[in-house]
């Protein structure tokens, strides 16, 4: 594992949804989740990768890390608090 990398416990792609169903599917993936774990997002366009970790972060949730996968796709790991 490179510095980039990072541990998850569970990985949702949502790059075929659009807002507010990014969300809605990332709260649903956390729900299933026990606390401490770690939830790896993939997503697509600028308005999820605002407000996925926008949201996660209000809802006590821990941003990890946040970067590009490829062009217009972002991975962000979120731990459940």
């Amino acid at each position: 594992m490179d510095s980039k990398e990072q541990a998850a416990d569970r990985e949702l792609d949502i790059t075929g949804e659009t807002c507010p169903m990014t969300f809605v599917r990332t709260r649903l993936a956390l729900d299933r989740m026990v606390a401490g774990q770690v939830l790896l997002v993939r997503l697509k366009g600028a308005e999820p990768l605002l407000n996925v970790p926008k949201t996660a972060a209000e809802q006590g949730h821990e941003i990890l890390l946040t970067r590009e996968d490829s062009p217009g796709v972002s991975l962000i790991y979120i731990r459940k608090h």
